[in-house]
């Protein structure tokens, strides 16, 4: 027994698929810049600052990958 499958895609040029792929990829690329930016700001903060802002040193990376990426 034979089968044939055909894919399609509904109505998206490549130029269409790519488009959305360089909007995907720029925006991942923002993210990532947001979130490398926040953890070196706030690596560069002394104990006693980040004190001051109710943060310890071990949520670093959660705020910025809050910062970034929302929760």
């Amino acid at each position: 027994m034979t089968y044939q499958t055909q894919t399609q895609f509904a109505g998206a040029s490549f130029a269409a698929r790519f488009s959305a792929f360089r909007a995907e990829i720029a925006q991942k690329l923002a993210n990532r810049k947001v979130y490398t930016t926040t953890v070196n700001e706030l690596e560069a903060l002394s104990n006693r600052e980040l004190a001051d802002l109710g943060l310890g040193r071990s949520e670093i990376k959660r705020i910025a990958l809050e910062a970034a990426y929302g929760k």
